[in-house]
C-alpha cells in the first residue's frame, strides 16, 4: 500500500479537536493500514515526529430506509500522538 493511500481523511470532531491540546490528532485511515504504515504517512505528509499510534474499528450502524435496515459500512480510525513541541498546521483555527 502506498504512504498516500494510507490516510483517508481527518476527523474534525468536538472530541477530536478537545485531544488536539494533548497533540493527539485523529484521522479515518484504510482498513488495510497498520501501525506502522499510518505512522511513516503521518511523518512524511505532515514533517512531524510520531511518539504512538492508536487504531480502531469503528462499527457500522444501522439506518433505516423507509421499510428497509440497512447497515453502514465500518471504518477504521488511528489516534496519532506526536512529540511534545510538534503539532500539525493543518488542524488550526478548524
Amino acid at each position: 500500500m502506498h504512504l498516500y493511500e494510507v490516510l483517508r481523511r481527518p476527523l474534525i470532531t468536538e472530541k477530536d479537536t478537545m485531544l488536539q491540546a494533548q497533540g493527539k490528532y485523529a484521522f479515518e485511515v484504510a482498513g488495510e493500514a497498520n501501525k506502522h504504515q499510518i505512522k511513516q504517512a503521518v511523518e512524511k505528509a505532515f514533517d512531524v515526529k510520531v511518539t504512538a499510534v492508536n487504531v480502531m474499528t469503528v462499527p457500522g450502524k444501522e439506518r433505516r430506509i423507509s421499510r428497509r435496515v440497512v447497515l453502514t459500512p465500518s471504518w477504521k480510525k488511528a489516534i496519532v500522538t506526536l512529540q511534545p513541541g510538534n503539532k500539525i498546521e493543518f488542524f488550526e483555527g478548524v
